[in-house]
């Protein structure tokens, strides 16, 4: 009896084994439709992620170029362009920057509303085109972008800035904006500007030299701050008043450093 017990146990079990191999393949097959939403899925994952880490690397790194550089020291053959911490720059600059570009740029969170609402209302009524762009849509364009005008690209503008100002302290956003700015053909930054137009250091700047800086950055390469016309002569002065209401209001506070000039 025995004996038969386990001469009946050796062949149940590759009974049991044939049964295991003879599932039906299709079931274990994924559909091709789930496939396809995880290689999607994926996909978008990379491309929320690797926006996010650059981001956030530039906090800490200086960002060392751009499209925009890279294709003018193309044409060019060089460009002038040396970094300056914002400590290591006059108090003026960053005032003047928001004085001149984006006045509630301690207030907002990237995006300025009220400033792209009047933008759309003076381009509808024929005046000079605005843009509406605050300092960090400016900085999101000029770090991450490219500086042709499309809705694309005006849509990613708005999604880094917001991504930058939450990352990053108002004080690293100016500091990126005054350091890759174009000041003239070929000239990027605060100190190569200092240089090109004053034949001085960034951090000796005046208030009005800085007001002039910040004049010209719509039109650098159609202005000149050594040699203003009266129109930038006009805006300087006006960027220096308002600087200092900006500084008497507490409204650039966010910037946190002493004049040096």
């Amino acid at each position: 009896m025995a004996q038969k017990s386990k001469e009946a146990s050796k062949t149940a079990k590759p009974s049991a084994k044939a049964a295991k191999g003879s599932k039906n393949p299709r079931k274990t097959r994924r559909p091709i439709w789930r496939q396809i939403a995880r290689i999607a899925v994926s996909v978008l994952l990379v491309m929320i992620l690797l926006p996010l880490l650059w981001i956030a690397s530039y906090r800490i790194i200086n960002p060392p170029t751009n499209y925009y550089m890279l294709s003018e020291a193309w044409r060019l053959g060089g460009i002038e362009r040396e970094w300056r911490d914002l400590e290591e720059m006059s108090a003026h600059l960053p005032e003047a920057a928001m004085a001149a570009e984006d006045s509630g740029f301690c207030a907002h969170f990237g995006l300025d509303f009220e400033a792209i609402e009047r933008a759309l209302e003076a381009n509808k009524s024929g005046k000079r085109l605005r843009g509406g762009s605050t300092i960090t849509q400016q900085v999101a364009k000029n770090a991450f972008l490219w500086p042709k005008r499309s809705w694309t690209r005006k849509g990613l503008e708005a999604g880094f800035a917001v991504m930058i100002e939450v990352m990053w302290p108002k004080s690293r956003i100016i500091e990126i904006y005054l350091n890759i700015a174009e000041f003239d053909e070929g000239v990027f930054g605060v100190q190569a500007a200092s240089q090109h137009y004053f034949g001085k250091d960034a951090a000796k700047l005046t208030r009005i030299e800085a007001s002039r800086l910040a004049a010209i950055l719509p039109d650098p390469k159609g202005r000149s701050a050594s040699r203003p016309g009266n129109w930038t002569r006009s805006r300087a002065a006006s960027i220096a008043k308002g600087a200092a209401t900006l500084r008497g209001e507490g409204r650039s506070d966010c910037i946190s450093i002493a004049s040096k000039a």
